[in-house]
């Protein structure tokens, strides 16, 4: 594994500043209806992130997932100012305002969505997978789905293949426990997701999600395997959300003592407490980093609200061109 120095500490703590407090923000302009549809946080998950990014080359690997998606583009390079026009619907968003909360997607940066239909991105990470192995490109995709899109049936459908065809692919379960609003414990009759992958032969395992160096460790190990052509992994990073599954979640399958429990081994606690245990930055380097974070998110936020809306046009410019039907006019 890459080395775990100082400057990786200073940069996961910054990074996940910066994705939690962009979408404390985009809390707020939800409740103010500047966020319209759903929103779905990712909160207390920074570290599934943060540790894959150590293990990934970002310049050819690839990542798909579910629904909340805001920051894993902004993980993967995606300017976050396109991603927070994107969620107000704007015309300088990441899909020109047209995919919002659900649907960030950045084919330049190799993020290939945001998707809103539960397990649909799986047989979609393995297909990305099997386009690196025909093309030859070395690369690997990390496909992510929930503990609820687990139980779909599509999950094992990819397995199989991608076992059979040994294709460059990291299966990753985020669990946090409720999917929506029910326990894993009430959807199966066991309770190691990453078990499943033991029916397949598929090299697997759990992984504390909460801890970056633990989940860069992990997919260290599944990267080096799928890019070596030794086939799949599937990893089930043990994680927890603060926030409700969305914002229209009144979180009554929980009590507000468990969050609090979780939130003493908050994945940005942890990497601060290295820092300053280890003494790599003083409380005014911090702070400084603090105020970093806080003025980058005003400048998307602000971008984002002087940004226009998309013209009616583009519902056309969208769709394709085709040359022997000229009735409709394209700009794109």
């Amino acid at each position: 594994m890459k080395e775990v120095t100082k400057e990786v500490y200073l940069k996961w703590y910054e990074d996940m500043l910066l994705w939690r407090k962009f979408e404390d923000k985009l809390a707020a302009l939800y409740i103010q209806q500047k966020v319209r549809g759903f929103l779905h946080l990712y909160n207390g998950q920074e570290a599934v992130l943060a540790g894959a990014l150590h293990a990934m080359d970002l310049t050819k690997d690839k990542m798909i997932t579910a629904y909340r998606n805001h920051v894993q583009p902004i993980g993967m390079g995606v300017d976050p100012r396109r991603v927070m026009a994107e969620l107000l619907g704007k015309a300088t968003g990441t899909s020109k305002g047209m995919g919002g909360s659900m649907h960030i997607f950045s084919k330049e940066h190799r993020f290939y969505g945001g998707h809103g239909i539960v397990g649909g991105q799986i047989p979609l990470g393995a297909g990305l997978a099997f386009g690196d192995k025909y093309n030859g490109t070395g690369g690997v995709t990390m496909t992510y789905f929930g503990d609820g899109a687990a139980r779909q049936g599509s999950l094992h459908e990819a397995f199989n293949m991608a076992m059979l065809w040994k294709l460059p692919v990291v299966f990753i379960v985020e669990n946090n426990g409720y999917a929506m609003g029910t326990s894993v414990e009430r959807t199966a009759n066991h309770t190691d997701i990453w078990k499943l992958g033991l029916g397949y032969e598929m090299p697997c395992g759990p992984v504390d999600g909460m801890n970056p160096v633990k989940v860069a460790e992990a997919m260290t190990e599944a990267i080096d395997r799928a890019r070596r052509g030794d086939g799949p992994t599937f990893l089930e990073m043990k994680t927890y959300r603060y926030r409700g599954h969305s914002m229209s979640d009144a979180q009554l399958y929980r009590s507000k003592e468990e969050v609090e429990e979780y939130k003493k081994i908050d994945p940005i606690t942890q990497v601060l407490d290295v820092i300053l245990d280890q003494k790599f930055a003083t409380e005014e380097e911090i702070e400084a980093i603090d105020q970093r974070v806080k003025a980058l998110v005003e400048e998307c936020v602000q971008f984002a609200e002087e940004s226009p809306y998309p013209e009616i046009q583009q519902l056309y410019d969208v769709v394709y061109d085709q040359e022997n039907y000229p009735f409709t006019p394209h700009k794109l």
